[in-house]
């Protein structure tokens, strides 16, 4: 009888079959599946399929759990093949994350180091900001950047940071591969200077998915410039769908516009709503085959508009130094493709690509140009007499005493091009191994052109000039393995993998009427006499060479480089218990032009409670002088005591380089440490702190000018200078060590009910930044004049102002039905900044007053703390139609002017040349927009 009872039992059970996948179409694995009330029960396999023997019972309920995301609970009924799609939790703090864990099911609250998950799709549409850069800038709680203006290329390329950091010193990977840096490396009136960085504006906001911000260092884990932590961009694989948005923007500000004050007749304008934005994105996908292959396809379009802002209520004087100052104008497009195309049966193996094609064309204003000030930079005719050419060259007001000045702006234009493309081969074996092989090609070509300016040698011939530029390419072969074994105490994830890069680095000389003295290059020559009018010589007044603005790059600065890298890395995560986590790292790097290095890191969580865990992590890290910094070279012209001196940014091979005693340039190396909890008192609440200190030694930095005529330098130096015919030399240096200690927070309430939802986000960052040392090279460091220029007051405050000391947002958003409304305040902490000084150098630098020549003040700019406030409104029209408006900085919030109080004749002394510096919330005001969403 007991024997018939098992046979009965065994043929009433039913094999049940199935596929559980995220709604991306990610498979999910180690899936919780259960039949409810039994001990029937098994879990997902790597590929997310799974095998359950159930009871037969047609009313048998199948649950599905996987940590964050929703429960499915499923009524067997007479199916035999069930697939299940789970959707993410409520709150965006419980998803599944790809960067920094390689567990492939780990969710960011259980993660062991803080990662912000940003879904992109829902963030843009409440914002005027259409680059993902500003998207996240107002967002994401250690992440910045300050929109610069005055900066020559960096005004054309917005370089981002990350806990304060440099931009070179956060990895960017493209779902999962590392993303190509810039060929820019940031010289001229900008912070980040010595800096290379990437574009993440290269990437169109509407192919994003989600962006993943890893606020940890992981070299060990990925490789260089990942000291500050990596930011990993999840592209779409949505098919069947078709979105698209029509944007528009522009700002109101009618403080600052001189466009509100054309009667002064000292600045250019645009009109009363300046920097116009129109944006144009469409994204779809289709399905290919009948294995879940896909190609999602994105193409963009912007076009952005100038604006000029200047002090117009008369605190400050008229501002000759830039009249233009302002952001520059901006147009671009390209597009982006995701594929993935199984080709093995059971979704074995499946062959991946993506990449894109981005064209950006640029335009903003250099310093003016005064006829008044410097003639010799115009056109003249052979006495001399201005040569006027409309639509370049302006006339001021008259004066109090009826004197005309005339003036023009160089305009510095770029072509920048970005093309990329990442393909591979990845599957499970057969012993559930998982693998990945590919190879990531990048490639930046930052080509300058010089427009409306002149060479004052060849008169009003030319206003146009090829200014040259520069290329990096970055080619980056991966191969990777990872395994999870679920029966090896609570679970434990083995990876390990290689890696192979190439890079290559040119930068091409311009036209010669760019860099050259072209004609005559003698302005003017004058007798000079002394106090009793006697005749003691001539002196000769030479007009400078090259282009005006931008001088083009000369064949003396051309270079072809080129290195390769080689790498290995093992990591390892163990689940002790269910709420004990350890984890750690390793990696060794060797690099053909500077060596090996090696580093590791560790890294813990322990959930006190179902709703409380604590992590912490501690590790070494690196990055690895970039062939921009160790190449790039730059020779410009300046007119200094009536002679035309050069001046030399001189690679790091160069003999002027090392008759200075600058050392080669060697790896950056950190130390990183972390700890924090998070904690999930409800379901719709997640809090999430984290304390870090990063320790940086040997920043590549860009160092002061050093003078041929300075006799008290190293004769070899002086002597190598002169025999190049260079008056001045600067070059990259491992110039200084730094401290970052800081505190990032996340509070998320997050609440769905019928017909509407509510949320709650706040997030900060509190930093301070200190100079441990300045690394002044043997021979510079031998009085107090050298080591002060090496790295001078002014450049050592810009490091320190690289992020606010304290940036807090806070987003309050509530739905209803095809409504939803919301509010954003963003928090900026106070910069404190020098200028120049009256010298020009920045080291201790000050000024005279206005009132006394003979008193002088601190040359200090100190910018307060300002609230931000944005409001936002969407309309669900119906399901193929959304209308989103809203304003930007809707109370039209400015930096503090950047002078000092006793001498405002002293003001402009600064990076950009106007009323204030590239700092918190940008110059340009109060701006709205309106979007126009579309799906089928």
């Amino acid at each position: 009888m007991f024997v018939c009872l098992c046979i009965a039992t065994i043929h009433a059970q039913t094999t049940l079959k199935g596929k559980v996948t995220s709604e991306d179409g990610q498979a999910l694995p180690g899936v919780s599946i259960i039949e409810r009330g039994t001990t029937n029960g098994t879990a997902t396999g790597v590929d997310g399929r799974y095998v359950l023997r159930v009871s037969g019972n047609s009313k048998a309920v199948i649950e599905f759990n996987y940590t964050g995301f929703e429960p499915v609970e499923e009524v067997l009924g007479a199916r035999t093949a069930l697939d299940v799609v789970l959707k993410n939790s409520v709150s965006q703090l419980d998803q599944v994350v790809i960067v920094g864990s390689r567990r492939q099911n780990r969710t960011q609250t259980e993660t062991a180091v803080p990662v912000d998950i940003l879904n992109v799709g829902q963030l843009a549409p409440s914002t005027a900001r259409f680059d993902i850069t500003s998207i996240l800038n107002n967002c994401a709680p250690s992440f910045n950047y300050n929109k610069q203006s005055g900066s020559d290329g960096a005004d054309h390329i917005d370089l981002a940071t990350l806990r304060g950091l440099g931009p070179d010193q956060t990895l960017v990977l493209i779902n999962g591969k590392r993303r190509h840096q810039t060929a820019f490396v940031a010289v001229f009136g900008t912070r980040g200077r010595g800096n290379s960085g990437t574009d993440l504006n290269a990437i169109p906001a509407m192919a994003i998915d989600r962006v993943e911000i890893l606020r940890d260092g992981a070299s060990a884990q990925y490789g260089s410039d990942a000291i500050a932590g990596v930011i990993n961009i999840i592209l779409k694989k949505n098919v069947n769908q078709l979105n698209a948005n029509i944007g528009y923007s522009g700002y109101y500000d009618a403080n600052y516009n001189p466009a509100f004050k054309p009667e002064i007749k000292q600045y250019p304008f645009q009109k009363k709503v300046d920097g116009n934005a129109y944006t144009a994105a469409v994204n779809f996908g289709k399905s290919i085959g009948k294995n879940g292959g896909f190609v999602n396809v994105t193409l963009n379009y912007a076009n952005l508009g100038k604006t000029i802002r200047q002090e117009l209520a008369g605190t400050l004087p008229v501002n000759n130094v830039r009249r233009a100052n302002g952001e520059g104008s901006m147009q671009g497009k390209g597009g982006m493709f995701n594929l993935e195309l199984p080709i093995l049966k059971n979704n074995r193996m499946e062959f991946y690509a993506f990449g894109g094609i981005n064209q950006k064309n640029a335009d903003s204003y250099a310093f003016s140009r005064n006829f008044s000030g410097k003639p010799q930079r115009f056109p003249t005719d052979a006495n001399g007499n201005l040569i006027q050419v409309p639509g370049i060259i302006f006339a001021t007001a008259p004066d109090n005493t009826g004197a005309v000045d005339y003036y023009y702006n160089p305009h510095i234009q770029t072509s920048i091009q970005d093309l990329s493309l990442a393909a591979g081969l990845k599957g499970v074996t057969e012993k559930g191994w998982n693998w990945d092989l590919s190879n990531t090609t990048g490639n930046n070509n930052f080509h300058f052109h010089g427009d409306k300016t002149f060479n004052a040698g060849l008169g009003a011939g030319q206003t146009h000039f090829d200014d040259g530029g520069f290329k990096f390419r970055q080619s980056t072969t991966n191969l990777n393995f990872s395994k999870f074994y679920d029966k090896i105490l609570s679970g434990f994830n083995f990876a390990f993998g290689a890696e192979y890069r190439k890079e290559h680095y040119d930068l091409y000389a311009g036209e010669a009427a760019s860099y050259k003295v072209i004609g005559n290059p003698i302005f003017r020559i004058d007798s000079l006499y002394d106090d009793q009018n006697m005749f003691t010589g001539l002196d000769t007044t030479y007009r400078p060479g090259g282009a005006q603005g931008f001088p083009g790059y000369q064949p003396s600065d051309v270079v072809k480089a080129q290195r390769s890298c080689i790498g290995g890395y093992g990591d390892v995560e163990l689940d002790i218990t269910k709420r004990f986590l350890v984890g750690a790292a390793i990696r060794l790097e060797n690099y053909s032009d500077f060596g090996a290095t090696f580093n590791y890191k560790f890294s813990s969580r322990y959930k006190l409670t179902d709703k409380l865990n604590i992590r912490g992590s501690y590790s070494t890290g690196f990055r690895a002088p970039s062939l921009q910094q160790i190449n790039f070279s730059s020779t410009f012209t300046t007119v200094q005591g009536g002679k035309i001196s050069e001046v030399k940014i001189a690679p790091n091979e160069n003999p002027i380089t090392q008759a200075a005693g600058i050392p080669k340039l060697k790896q950056e190396t950190s130390t990183n440490a972390s700890i924090g909890f998070t904690f999930k008192p409800i379901k719709e609440l997640t809090i999430t702190i984290d304390a870090y200190q990063v320790k940086i030694k040997d920043r590549v930095v860009l160092s002061g000018q050093f003078a041929a005529d300075d006799a008290s330098l190293n004769p070899a130096l002086t002597n190598k200078l002169k025999s190049l015919n260079v008056s001045l030399a600067q070059f990259f240096a491992n110039a200084a060590n730094t401290t970052n200690r800081g505190l990032d927070f996340v509070i998320d309430y997050n609440r769905k009910f019928d017909h509407g939802h509510a949320r709650i986000l706040f997030t900060g960052n509190i930093q301070k930044m200190t100079i441990d040392k300045v690394n002044v090279p043997r021979l510079l460091n031998d009085t107090p004049d050298h080591r002060a220029n090496f790295l001078s007051d002014r450049e050592q405050a810009f490091i320190l102002a690289s992020a606010p000391p304290i940036k807090l947002a806070a987003n309050i958003e509530h739905g209803y039905r095809n409504f939803t409304a919301g509010i954003r305040i963003n928090y900026f902490g106070k910069i404190t900044l020098l200028g120049y000084g009256e010298d020009g150098l920045g080291i201790a630098p000050k000024v005279p007053s206005d009132a006394n020549g003979s008193v002088y003040v601190d040359d200090k700019y100190i910018y307060a703390a300002k609230f931000v406030p944005d409001v936002y409104v969407g309309w669900n029209i119906n399901s193929h139609f959304t209308l989103n408006l809203g304003v930007d900085n809707f109370l039209n919030i400015h930096p503090s002017l950047g002078y000092v109080a006793a001498a405002r004749g002293w003001a402009f002394n600064n990076e950009t040349g106007g009323p204030w510096d590239a700092v918190q919330m940008g110059g340009n005001g109060l701006r709205f927009f309106t979007r126009v969403s579309l799906n089928f």
